[in-house]
């Protein structure tokens, strides 16, 4: 498995895009709205603290790539694959890995060598660096591994911090960042943000040094 420089892990010039969710319903349709505008090959990471929504999301991505098979976080099992369709009609194949436990052992200071032998031990080395055709990989918990994980790739970060508390509940307001990794994605972005306005989330448009504009508030 290949792996780069964390230098090279800054992310380009561009923008980036912040959803308002209140509900775990709106986090569902949030992530089915991501979800809609998934295509073959793409690689996700998804990072926010416990309790921040990471499951609801990926429940809402689910549904918008019609699984039908319940979408449950894979913390015993690492990594979960599951079958669907994109939104153009052609199969789409999950694969919705938990990074959490991979080198929990050495957590807080793992050796990249201990993190790939254990990508590699799982079979998950090349799907997370260049997924097979018609394969999305969705990764929870990977921030260890983001300098091994493909560099063409959306990282996206839920905050609930704006609950205003720190009790862990299930409603409450969280945003949703999402950050391209790469200049593919950058260039992608125009369409995710129409379809959170089409969708009427409130979105925020950010430059990478502030912010843009501000819509649906």
């Amino acid at each position: 498995m290949k792996h780069q420089d964390s230098q090279e892990q800054i992310p380009l010039p561009g923008i980036a895009a912040e959803v308002r969710v209140q509900t775990t319903r709106d986090m569902r349709a949030c992530g089915s709205a991501f979800a809609s505008w998934l295509q073959s090959g793409d690689v996700v990471l998804l990072s926010g603290p416990l309790g921040a929504g990471k499951t609801t999301f990926m429940q809402g991505v689910g549904t918008g790539l019609g699984i039908k098979a319940p979408v449950v976080s894979p913390t015993f099992t690492i990594a979960r694959e599951m079958d669907g369709r994109f939104a153009n009609g052609s199969a789409a194949h999950l694969v919705h890995v938990d990074g959490y436990r991979i080198g929990a052992a050495q957590r807080g200071n793992v050796a990249k060598s201990v993190l790939m032998d254990e990508l590699e031990s799982l079979g998950l080395d090349e799907e997370l660096e260049s997924p097979s055709e018609g394969t999305v990989v969705l990764m929870e918990w990977g921030e260890q591994m983001a300098g091994l994980l493909s560099l063409d790739r959306m990282d996206v970060f839920i905050d609930r911090s704006a609950t205003g508390c720190d009790e862990l509940t299930a409603d409450g307001v969280r945003t949703v960042r999402f950050v391209p990794s790469s200049e593919t994605w950058t260039q992608r972005m125009g369409g995710l943000i129409s379809t959170f306005r089409q969708a009427h989330f409130p979105l925020r448009v950010l430059s990478r040094q502030q912010p843009e504009g501000t819509d649906n508030e």
